[in-house]
């Protein structure tokens, strides 16, 4: 190791990231500056990656948790050798910048997660370890080692004030995640204050507790950060590993390093003072030839490793293809086409709930798409989920495919995104609908990233029965309809179950939300069941044509499409019955198909959903009518609650009437 060039990388780090934030006044100077040292080793020296190839299947993965110190690995990016130019840093969170205020996945290139709301990132990097951990035990042979990285994740006080990572720590020392590296930057400052004024917490007591190995290091020490770094790379003894580097935040702004004020913008009017006193020149953005020629060099060095990877893996391919193939399978996202298809159907007598044919059709996807893997919060008895035969991951099984998170939903919902992102298996995780509200950040942030996880919540409104209000969603789904890029799939009976399934795995650029009842559901045998598979993948459908001239429409989703079934039968023959499963995908079909099953000339129509009305108005109409519940439950028996609160057929033929 170089300290001498290293410590010019980071005091020119430092540079570029003052002049950043002093440029457009916005941004977060405390972390970039007070890891400039941590940043200088790792990818001057430790990490391994290739900035031609920022998706090398075995490269480290770095994440910034402490996502706002954004400018800390933009900076790092750009002198490694990145495709992100000066100009880009100079357009620091400018609109159409690949350099936002906070990292995106897919927008910079050697971004891996996207970071911000503190703790998932955390999470995020269980995940990427659970991933690694999984393909090493999967695709690695004796004679062949294709999978041998780690994750490494920066985050700060704010992240371990955050429930979900500590989840999500729980999770990985309970697992036995080795190949994960987290670096504490503790620098004793919050947002508001010094951080005694909230938290007394003894962190290497704490993760020590956890089953992680600790190593305390001055963060401003080159020499002590690469022996820790290589330390806990070498280290394979089955226990995470934690770096507790204690910094200064905001170093190199004497006026604010040190206190709460060096945590945002608030040093960069000192910006010429400050470039001054670390030995600078006047010119902003300066990086000098030594350095670039230093990482030019490094560049080149690993990218000698990456091509004897390469070299090894084409020797693994050819000597594994069926190994092969499931990977690059995994890698592209591939999943049978006529995936809904492979699905057997449910017999026409099938009268069970939808979490149960769920627990069903989960095994014939799970024969289809090896790269599937399932996780319940504690709860599979309950979401039935569970992958049979498929054994459960763990120290001594990381190639298991059923995840068991314990009853940490945060977490959950952060480490699925975190597998997503890896992109080598397909995430998905089950609770109780109710509890969705416990990972809503995860799932924002997976439509937010385009991420292709399948959410699976169960006990989906008062028909949960005598647990009460408590646990009987009412708002939940449309909470969820209103997440962009989020598909929420709520299916009628077990065929649009194999839809929905079917649906959400052949999903490439945003996750789904599965929303399953916990009561019985009849079959509808209007149409067949291929008709049914198609109806969810269009989002809305026909489910009961009128038989004379159109006047009425009945609108419903999951198990109350029954109660409109059976009222249409008494209301007539110009009664047609939409089954909506989907708003989200009915919406993004063609007018003509929109128009073909809600013509705009029947204004005659009702909405039945157990749950908040307000979303229903887009497809009834002002002059139509829903039947819905704009009221927390009640504890009673499931039917008993549903017929209370008017969710039956009658209540749809009174509103027709």
């Amino acid at each position: 190791m170089n300290t001498d060039i290293l410590s010019q990388a980071a005091t020119q780090a430092r540079g570029l990231a003052i002049d950043a934030v002093h440029a457009c006044s916005s941004g977060h100077l405390g972390l970039p500056l007070g890891c400039a040292e941590i940043g200088a080793v790792l990818w001057g020296d430790q990490l391994r990656y290739n900035p031609e190839a920022p998706k090398w299947l075995n490269r480290d993965r770095f994440i910034l948790s402490a996502g706002h110190g954004s400018m800390f690995l933009y900076g790092w990016l750009h002198l490694s050798g990145y495709d992100l130019p000066l100009d880009e840093l100079k357009n620091f969170r400018q609109l159409g910048s690949k350099t936002p205020g906070h990292p995106e996945f897919n927008e910079t290139p050697g971004v891996e997660a996207t970071t911000g709301p503190l703790g998932q990132g955390v999470g995020n990097a269980v995940g990427y370890a659970l991933s690694g951990k999984r393909a090493a035990a999967r695709f690695n042979t004796a004679d062949h080692t294709i999978f041998d990285h780690h994750v490494i994740a920066l985050h700060g006080d704010g992240c371990l004030q955050e429930g979900v990572a500590k989840e999500a720590i729980a999770f990985a020392g309970h697992n036995h995640l080795d190949n994960l590296i987290l670096i504490y930057d503790s620098n004793d400052v919050t947002l508001d204050a010094m951080a005694e004024r909230t938290q007394s917490e003894d962190a290497e007591g704490y993760f020590k507790s956890q089953g992680f190995d600790t190593y305390p290091v001055d963060g401003h020490d080159f020499a002590a950060v690469q022996d820790a770094l290589a330390k806990a790379k070498a280290d394979d003894n089955g226990k995470p590993k934690v770096i507790i580097a204690k910094t200064l935040i905001g170093k190199g702004i004497p006026e604010v390093a040190g206190t709460a004020a060096g945590h945002g913008e608030g040093g960069a009017k000192f910006a010429e003072s400050a470039r001054e006193g670390l030995g600078l020149p006047a010119e902003t953005f300066y990086v000098s030839d030594e350095v670039r020629g230093y990482f030019a060099e490094r560049a080149e060095a690993l990218k000698s490793e990456f091509l004897q990877w390469q070299s090894t893996y084409e020797a693994w391919a050819q000597a594994n293809p069926e190994l092969a193939v499931e990977l690059r399978a995994g890698v592209n996202g591939e999943v049978p086409s006529d995936l809904a298809d492979r699905i057997p159907a449910f017999p026409e007598d099938h009268k069970g709930a939808t979490r149960a044919c769920g627990g069903e059709v989960i095994q014939s996807v799970a024969k289809e798409v090896p790269q599937l893997v399932s996780g319940s919060a504690d709860l599979y008895g309950s979401t039935k989920n569970y992958i049979k035969d498929a054994g459960d991951f763990g120290p001594d099984n990381p190639t298991g495919r059923n995840i068991w998170f314990g009853i940490r939903e945060h977490a959950m919902g952060a480490i699925c995104n975190g597998i997503a992102y890896d992109g080598l298996f397909h995430a998905s995780g089950a609770t109780f609908l109710v509890f969705a509200d416990y990972m809503r950040g995860a799932i924002r942030l997976a439509a937010l990233s385009h991420l292709p996880v399948t959410f699976i919540f169960t006990h989906d409104s008062v028909g949960v029965g005598e647990d009460g209000p408590t646990h009987q969603p009412v708002e939940t789904v449309s909470g969820l309809r209103v997440i962009p890029n989020l598909d929420v799939i709520r299916p009628a009976d077990g065929e649009e179950v194999a839809g929905a399934w079917a649906a959400a795995m052949l999903r490439s650029d945003g996750p789904t939300a599965l929303i399953l009842t916990r009561q019985g559901v009849p079959q509808m045998t209007q149409l067949s069941s291929g008709e049914r598979r198609e109806g969810v993948r269009r989002g809305a459908y026909i489910v009961k044509k009128e038989s004379g001239q159109l006047d009425t429409i009945l609108i419903s989703a999951g198990s109350e499409v029954q109660h409109a079934l059976e009222a249409a039968e008494q209301l007539g023959d110009g009664v047609r019955v939409v089954s909506m499963p989907s708003m989200e995908r009915f919406d993004r079909q063609g007018a003509d198909y929109r128009e073909e099953i809600l013509p705009k000339s029947c204004t005659k129509r009702i909405a039945i959903e157990a749950g908040v009305s307000g979303l229903w108005w887009k497809y009834v109409g002002s002059e139509g009518k829903i039947v819905g519940i704009d009221r927390f439950g009640l504890s009673a028996p499931g039917g008993t609650a549903m017929k209370e609160l008017g969710i039956c057929a009658q209540s749809v033929i009174d509103a027709a009437k």
